[in-house]
């Protein structure tokens, strides 16, 4: 006989992993007990040596699906002669348990609703230990009924007795209810409540081209029909997003098949626990709202991920369902908020009296190459934790302005927010606050260091600086935290690597704003090897949102005055302005921006001379291309200081004389496109030429373009090198937090 102390590390709560050690250890005839505790779970076995071994050996190799250990520690403690195996209360300590996220339906509650005769035949809120709301609902740890929002609703005898029942799947699932104990819906309009079926309610709502605001698990949805243009197009006016797509939520694979194209790899993505939006090339013949997308080949899908969204897509196809918010405002996930604001945008709400504790958006990802890319990392991921190699301090990194997410890295594990948004709305950055301390609290890690961007006029940033003088500040250069990111990620720990880093905005060393950047280092730290030509943002920020005004730069710079304006008649009078302003260095900082470039090149064309979200120029001129069409145009590659420099002017006058031409604009589209492409490669020879060095890490919002996404790899790889992208964080600002935690944890050591 033997007795063994067994210590469990990782995602082990929430998730059926004391019932499976329950019924292992029975199975085995083992004594002991296993129990929560605030590190993970805490199990004594005791036995014949043969069968604690294979306890140990199934424990590692086989625990329950949505489990994730990261330590098995196995130690030899003397008999104590038990004559059972239990399952033990919580155990109160120090607070180093990780969190389940939120986990879409299972099949078997998924078939429990659909089935007349079960005692949850249409409940919205059924859930068991493998599926259902985790992270929205939790207030602290451990994660026990009384920590969640669910305390609100005690068991009725059937619930308890399946909550007390080692062998029923829903032992211990703490959100675990019914038609008689649990949560129920409510169905309100004009302000107040509809007793009739909340369903029907809805069916008829969406029926009449109405919209319906419905409260989800990590937040509140505008939801109306997808088909029907009017309703769309009615949606857009009232939530003020008057371009960018909206996600759809379509009811099973078959469903989504008759609309889109479809792999098996963006199946699987679709129909995975996490349930994901993806990115969807749409048929030709999709019959989906044009205003839905616009001009946007792709659409974003998601399938049903609750039982209440199972329910009410047994009569749709196909609904929209984007963030109940008005535009650039983060998603509402309180009562309150939600009956003072969407009602304004809203012809009903369909609510539950189920608290959401914190605000979750749905995460959204592309499949490009076979590789998942998220694009945005939220619901279903989060607060799973990222590997950081060796960290062993606590430090809070803040992430970027845009697109905000931070992250708290304790020891190795980095446990990274969901998506925060643009920190310029006042709101959000509340929300920001808010959930700093909400991790701060839950994962017991008081940040012994901070790492932020080094622009100052960001707010997390600023909000940095509340720590000056009592902690260690990083400041990370905005590009270097990119590079970081792909390197830490894919754990090149001390390599060093060549970064094409190409987004919109950073603020660099030299005071400039950066975009377009080659770089040599590793994720401690890197240099500056070359970097696109510098242009100015006439306006600054008014650039961004009227790329017709750097247009005029580039043009400008490229084949002087008279041709320049020559190009934009209906901009003559304030671009002569602007150009003086330049002159004189007035509200014109300079940029190597190579999505400002990807503006420029848009507006110069035609395709978006305003706009109304982030990257939509880009998006559009990617949009129109033909990928049939030949020819490329060319970057010039000088050197100055020695710096690379990457002069785009030879490709804007090629440009220009295509347009004279008559050439049309998706193939001037596709040439700018393997301009790009080919300036990659060019560059990437150029670095290895003076570093040797063959590894190439890409990262940055502009390689969120899935034809760049697409070519880019095989393009270096046919020189030789092998390739990181960003794949579980977003390469766009929203992966900027793990970057600056990873190169602050290497400064640090």
């Amino acid at each position: 006989m033997i007795r063994y102390s067994v210590k469990v590390k990782g995602i082990v709560q929430g998730v059926g992993f004391r019932p499976f050690v329950f019924r292992l250890a029975k199975s085995l005839s083992l004594c002991g007990f296993v129990r929560n505790t605030s590190e993970g779970v805490y199990i004594e076995i005791e036995g014949g040596n043969d069968d604690c071994e294979a306890f140990i050996t199934k424990l590692k190799t086989n625990p329950p699906p949505l489990a994730h250990l990261e330590m098995v520690n196995l130690t030899k403690i003397p008999l104590a002669g038990e004559h059972d195996f239990l399952i033990l209360s919580s155990d109160a300590g120090i607070r180093n348990t990780l969190i389940s996220p939120d986990i879409g339906i299972c099949d078997d509650c998924a078939a429990d609703i659909a089935m007349k005769g079960n005692r949850r035949y249409r409940y919205a809120f059924t859930n068991c230990t493998n599926c259902g709301p985790r992270f929205t609902i939790l207030k602290d740890i451990p994660y026990d009924r009384q920590n969640t929002t669910m305390a609100d609703f005690p068991l009725c005898t059937d619930c308890r007795e399946e909550y007390e029942n080692p062998y029923d799947r829903r032992f211990h699932a703490q959100p675990n209810a019914c038609h008689v104990c649990g949560p129920q819906l409510s169905f309100y309009q004009d302000g107040e409540i509809d007793s009739q079926d909340p369903y029907e309610l809805f069916d008829r709502s969406i029926g009449l081209g109405q919209i319906v605001a419905l409260k989800g698990i990590g937040g509140f949805h505008l939801a109306c029909d997808a088909k029907n243009e009017e309703a769309v197009n009615r949606l857009r006016n009232k939530k003020l997003r008057y371009d960018k797509p909206f996600a759809v939520m379509m009811r099973d694979v078959e469903t989504v098949q008759k609309y889109c194209e479809l792999d098996d790899i963006e199946k699987e993505a679709l129909s995975s626990s996490e349930k994901p939006i993806v990115l969807l090339k749409k048929k030709k013949d999709c019959l989906i709202a044009q205003s839905t997308t616009l001009s946007n080949t792709r659409l974003g899908v998601m399938l049903p991920y609750t039982p209440l969204h199972c329910l009410l897509m047994q009569e749709h196809e196909a609904i929209i369902m984007t963030s109940g918010n008005l535009s650039d405002c983060p998603m509402i996930f309180n009562d309150e908020e939600a009956f003072s604001k969407l009602f304004h945008v809203a012809d009903a709400i369909l609510a539950h009296n189920r608290q959401i504790f914190r605000r979750m958006d749905d995460s959204v990802c592309i499949i490009i190459n076979e590789k998942t890319h998220m694009i945005r990392r939220a619901r279903g991921y989060v607060p799973q934790p990222l590997y950081l190699c060796e960290n062993n301090g606590v430090i809070l990194a803040m992430g970027a302005q845009q697109k905000n997410t931070f992250c708290l890295a304790k020891g190795e594990n980095a446990f990274l927010s969901g998506h925060i948004g643009d920190l310029d709305n006042e709101d959000t950055s509340k929300c920001l606050e808010s959930e700093i301390e909400s991790f701060i609290r839950i994962f017991d890690a008081e940040p012994e260091a901070i790492a932020c961007d080094m622009h100052p006029d960001y707010v997390s940033t600023r909000y940095a600086s509340r720590y000056r003088g009592k902690l260690p500040i990083f400041e990370i250069q905005h590009h270097h935290a990119h590079f970081a990111s792909v390197l830490a990620e894919h754990q090149l720990r001390e390599e060093n690597a060549i970064g094409l880093i190409f987004d919109g905005t950073g603020y660099g060393t030299d005071g400039c704003i950066w975009g377009g950047e080659s770089l040599f280092g590793n994720i401690k730290e890197s240099t500056r090897t070359g970097h696109l030509l510098y242009f100015p943002l006439f306006s600054s920020e008014a650039a961004i949102r009227e790329p017709w005004r750097i247009a005029i730069a580039v043009t400008d710079m490229a084949v002087g005055r008279e041709t320049a304006l020559s190009l934009f008649p209906d901009y003559i009078n304030e671009a002569k302005i602007l150009l003086q302003a330049g002159e004189k260095e007035l509200n014109s900082p300079l940029t190597s921006s190579m999505g400002r470039l990807f503006d420029a090149v848009a507006a110069l064309i035609g395709v978006r001379m305003h706009t109304t979200y982030e990257g939509q120029a880009a998006i559009e001129l990617q949009q129109i291309m033909d990928e049939s069409a030949k020819g490329s145009y060319h970057f010039q590659l000088t050197r100055e200081n020695n710096s690379i420099i990457f002069d785009w002017r030879p490709l804007i006058r090629e440009i220009i004389s295509d347009l004279k031409s008559g050439i049309h604009k998706g193939t001037i589209s596709l040439r700018f496109h393997r301009a790009v492409l080919e300036l990659i490669t060019s560059v990437a020879v150029s670095v290895q030429s003076k570093t040797t060095c063959g590894i190439v890490a890409l990262s940055g919002g502009v390689f969120q373009n899935d034809f760049l996404l697409k070519n880019v790899v095989p393009k270096l790889e046919e020189k030789g090198f092998v390739v990181y992208l960003n794949e579980r964080i977003p390469t766009n600002d929203g992966g900027i937090s793990f970057g600056q935690a990873a190169a602050a944890s290497y400064r640090m050591r």
